[in-house]
């Protein structure tokens, strides 16, 4: 009797062994799947994050081709522009010029006026 309740007892600690092994094996499992899980779910945010910096980069230089176009546009523009001022300014010095030569033929005309007058009345 004594080894009968001895061999049940450790029939029921195998069986009881067993059902843990068995169980132990259900949480490893089920934990491996659960960080599974969680990695997949993280290497998408990270995939995802991988594709925006990837688009940020290419934007990032297409802006920065941009710029240095818009800059050299600038410079042709200011170049032009101080070629117009320069333009207008020697314009504005031939305009002086030109009054100043008027001026002084006028005077030259009066003057030969007052001395054809003067030489005819004269006479």
């Amino acid at each position: 009797m004594l080894s009968s309740m001895l061999k049940e007892h450790q029939g029921k600690q195998a069986a009881r062994k067993e059902e843990q092994d068995l169980k132990r094996k259900a949480a490893i499992a089920s934990s491996n799947e659960l960080t599974q899980a969680l990695v997949d779910h993280l290497n998408v945010g990270v995939a995802q994050a991988y594709l925006n910096q990837k688009k940020l980069d290419a934007e990032a230089k297409q802006l920065h081709v941009g710029a240095t176009n818009f800059a050299k546009q600038t410079q042709q523009w200011l170049l032009l522009i101080e070629g117009f001022s320069s333009a207008l300014k020697e314009l504005g010095d031939v305009e002086n010029w030109a009054r100043s030569i008027e001026n002084d033929l006028r005077s030259v005309t009066g003057a030969l006026e007052i001395a054809y007058k003067s030489a005819r009345e004269n006479q």
